[in-house]
């Protein structure tokens, strides 16, 4: 028999308890969780139960001494300190709250001098495997158009400060923002982790070029892709579902966590 992979789950909100879920109604679950780092541990412990998780509420700077693979799903605000213990100690992190690394690039050089993994999980967005591809020649644009539930931007700063109108979105998409990755990531850091995901798979931060529309029609959030390259020209579309307990995260997210972890310790590798 395969031994398990050992997890901690870095965060235990609405994408750690779906992984939970998962992992602890398969009976021939190879992936184990060995610990789980919460910020809020009382709450983290009562929710444990839910899953008949037995396993020790730590703090992230508890979580190298697991000799685990840490699975960050905190939040944006979060990521830096979840993280950043596990990359300073040479180990794997699994990363979904990508959009945070645009104001936190350092902790790839942190990962490089101590000979950590920082894996971005990104199978919320079409198209990554051509994309890595592509860049290994001349990759000429990268554009991302992303339609996304209005309910996700009530809040957000910039959407006020802009005099956007999200109700006319009910009836069809409203643009919200055209601008760069960068800029994508910065005025909506918990939302845009796919623009950021595109942006180092490919032409980087700034020549990455995203847009964004408000628009209450859809199930979820669609992301369409478009890139010219000397290799390949190509234009995908992803529609998302909404996760039941949270419609402001893709159910996909969670999946797309577990499909990194099980290719991680798979035989056979599918992508490149």
């Amino acid at each position: 028999m395969a031994k398990a992979m050992r997890i901690v789950l870095g965060g235990f909100g609405n994408v750690g308890q779906q992984i939970a879920h998962k992992l602890t109604t398969n009976a021939n679950e190879t992936i184990e969780i060995v610990a789980i780092a919460a910020r809020d541990k009382v709450k983290a412990e009562r929710a444990a139960t839910g899953f008949n998780l037995d396993v020790p509420i730590i703090s992230a700077d508890e979580a190298p001494g697991f000799d685990a693979i840490l699975v960050e799903c905190a939040t944006y605000d979060g990521f830096r300190a979840v993280v950043e213990p596990t990359l300073r100690a040479g180990g794997k992190v699994v990363a979904v709250s990508i959009g945070a690394l645009a104001v936190n690039m350092d902790l790839i050089d942190i990962a490089e001098a101590s000979g950590a993994t920082l894996h971005l999980a990104g199978g919320t967005l079409p198209g990554l495997d051509i994309i890595r591809a592509a860049a290994e020649d001349e990759i000429r644009s990268v554009v991302l158009t992303s339609h996304i539930n209005p309910a996700s931007f009530e809040h957000e700063p910039y959407i006020r400060e802009q005099g956007i109108d999200l109700a006319a979105a009910a009836s069809g998409p409203v643009t919200v923002l055209e601008g760069s990755a960068r800029e994508a990531a910065g005025h909506f850091p918990r939302h845009f982790n796919v623009a950021v995901t595109l942006a180092l798979a490919g032409i980087g931060l700034d020549r990455t070029q995203v847009r964004i529309r408000a628009d209450g029609t859809l199930p979820g959030a669609r992301h369409t892709l478009s890139v010219e390259a000397s290799s390949v020209s190509l234009e995908m579309t992803s529609q998302n579902y909404p996760s039941p307990q949270n419609n402001r995260t893709s159910m996909v997210v969670a999946l797309s966590i577990l499909a990194a972890l099980r290719r991680e310790g798979a035989t056979l590798r599918i992508g490149s």
